[in-house]
């Protein structure tokens, strides 16, 4: 199936790239049921096979509150590849509520944030040394996109972040995939997908940059391209440099 060895390759180069998994690494899998995380867990299991490195995985899945509609068919199919998908229970969707806006509506930035904190936690709790999340080149580019937009910083994710607080390294071995090749992946092996039951799924910022990206490509083709050459090619970077500079503390990337 040439879409799993695409993706599977994509891994492989991520990992000579940005040195992200080493033998006897104990790594903690974010599975939230869609097609990026249950996908990344298949790769990283069959990655042990041929990349002969010796690690183990602790699939978690953070239930925030929201429901896990088909997250039943998930863990059984994870079971048929021996590896057991571990549920986290957590109230953060009863948090985000207390949060919302005059109209009802759920910050994703204090989701995303709350969910890598119990994300971590539990990586903690499993023994685990580094995390493992499913965020892919199209994720890189909109949160390029959404920082620009909203924050005024060119700036997204990196592949490998140590996290001092911690102690925890986290790493994006599918930085260099596709959602489009993800999701022939998933769709190749017949992967069930739990439904996402958040009420902001279709549209948040997030969906609001997707949707943007796809008109840019749309019109000018090559710009896919070049934008993932953008987000590695550090030697044509080129911004203002006054002379005097705040001090800026941030450490954490709006939206993941």
């Amino acid at each position: 199936m040439k879409c799993v060895k695409k993706v599977l390759g994509c891994l492989r180069k991520a990992d000579n790239d940005y040195d992200l998994i080493h033998d006897g690494d104990r790594i903690a899998v974010g599975v939230s049921g869609g097609k990026d995380s249950s996908v990344l867990l298949y790769c990283l299991n069959l990655y042990r096979q041929f990349s002969h490195k010796n690690y183990e995985l602790v699939p978690i899945y953070c239930d925030m509150g929201f429901g896990n509609r088909g997250m039943e068919e998930v863990q059984e199919y994870f079971r048929r590849c021996d590896l057991e998908v571990i549920i986290h229970s957590t109230q953060i969707a009863e948090i985000l509520r207390l949060h919302a806006n005059d109209e009802g509506r759920i910050s994703c930035s204090l989701c995303s944030r709350l969910r890598k904190g119990a994300l971590i936690n539990a990586a903690i709790e499993h023994g685990c040394n580094k995390l493992a999340l499913a965020h892919h080149n199209d994720d890189a580019l909109e949160t390029l996109f959404m920082n620009m937009i909203y924050g005024g910083r060119v700036a997204t994710f990196q592949p490998r972040a140590f996290l001092e607080r911690s102690g925890m390294t986290q790493i994006r071995p599918l930085i260099y995939a596709y959602e489009k090749d993800i999701a022939r992946f998933a769709s190749s092996l017949e992967m069930p997908i739990s439904k996402n039951l958040c009420g902001n799924d279709g549209s948040s910022e997030r969906q609001s940059m997707k949707d943007l990206l796809h008109g840019i490509y749309h019109k000018y083709p090559k710009a896919r391209d070049n934008f993932e050459l953008m987000l590695r090619n550090e030697r044509q970077f080129a911004l203002f440099h006054p002379l005097a500079h705040e001090d800026e503390n941030e450490t954490e990337i709006n939206g993941e």
